[in-house]
């Protein structure tokens, strides 16, 4: 299926190709845009026969056809020589000379490629030549060293940025924070959270997600109580506030520590948020099953059920702890429940 959408891609990318030389479209504009949809669909031979078809009908390509083209011959391994060999042609022309967004290609290109040596040269041949570097290339050098876990450059580029005056972006942001709790440094983290928080930065969902993770596994749900308080005080809200408020639900869940879990179900409906996902209901369902603590259950329900629908996940899970427990009457009450959901 994947393979024929690919190729009803490339028809209707060759058709609009044969289209712009019969209406006699091939301009700067048309066939830097043409050339960029080749690079998403990954077909550089595409791409080449735009670039090559302009200059057979006259057309002299400029500097932001030959950065289309750069990036697309990134889309594949096997054409970085060809990026190469234009970037080459470049340099020797009088007319479309590298700009800032050529060194730019080939950083995003090598970052890519996870290429980290390649993609810092290119780094320090943009500054070399008097371009200033920009957020997302210190966003594509701090995330490749994230993702091939050389940590210390990363922290080392993020430190960089912030001491040349280069604003960081959300997507900086979130890579430090990945490069953080992926070595579990939870004191570090804490410090970046903090700093963030200072800056009245909104902490988004995704990063919350990273933080939960750690502080989950390495038990420290003080911490996430502390920084729950701290983005509440601070009226952060949204899905990073929701991220967390289920994960201290799902630690205490997980600990059986009812009165805290059933706390902090109060809190987090108390401030307008619903359960995030079923999942988390039934962390919480399943303590109660652990516990035995059946008419806790109930009021927990009644409770949940008054603002959200229960999925059939959650009603399976409900169905085989009574029937385990052998609790009859509440079994064909969840039944009921089933049918009239549209469940049974």
């Amino acid at each position: 299926m994947a393979v024929t959408g690919a190729r009803r891609i490339l028809s209707v990318l060759e058709w609009r190709l044969d289209c712009m030389l019969k209406q006699n479209q091939m301009d700067h504009v048309h066939c830097s845009h043409l050339i960029s949809l080749c690079a998403k669909v990954q077909n550089v031979s595409l791409a080449l026969q735009v670039f090559s078809s302009m200059e057979a009908t006259g057309v002299k390509p400029n500097t932001t056809l030959f950065n289309s083209l750069i990036h697309a011959c990134f889309s594949s391994a096997s054409t970085v020589l060809t990026a190469l060999s234009l970037f080459e042609i470049m340099q020797t022309s009088e007319i479309y000379k590298p700009n800032s967004q050529t060194y730019d290609a080939f950083i995003l290109g090598f970052s890519s490629l996870l290429d980290v040596d390649k993609m810092q040269a290119w780094f320090a041949a943009k500054t070399a030549v008097g371009f200033s570097a920009n957020s997302q290339n210190y966003e594509c050098l701090i995330s490749t060293c994230v993702r091939t876990k050389d940590f210390d450059k990363a922290d080392r580029l993020y430190d960089e940025m912030m001491s040349v005056g280069v604003i960081p972006s959300e997507p900086v942001f979130e890579w430090v924070l990945e490069g953080l709790c992926q070595r579990r440094n939870c004191e570090r983290v804490g410090q970046f959270l903090n700093f963030l928080v200072e800056c009245r930065f909104q902490i988004t969902g995704n990063m919350i997600e990273k933080i939960v993770k750690v502080y989950t596994e390495l038990e420290k749900v003080d911490e996430m109580e502390k920084l729950l308080e701290n983005l509440t005080e601070l009226n952060q809200a949204g899905e990073a506030l929701l991220w967390l408020h289920c994960g201290i639900i799902r630690f205490y869940a997980n600990a059986d520590r009812l009165d805290d879990a059933e706390y902090s179900v109060g809190r987090m409906m108390s401030a307008g948020m619903l359960f995030r996902c079923s999942d988390d209901i039934e962390k919480v369902i399943s303590s109660y099953f652990r516990n035995e603590a059946y008419d806790r259950l109930d009021v927990f329900l009644e409770h949940v059920k008054g603002y959200q629908k229960l999925e059939r996940s959650t009603y399976d899970l409900l169905v085989a702890g009574y029937r385990r427990a052998g609790l009859a009457d509440k079994l064909d009450m969840v039944v009921q429940d089933m049918k009239l959901a549209g469940f049974l």
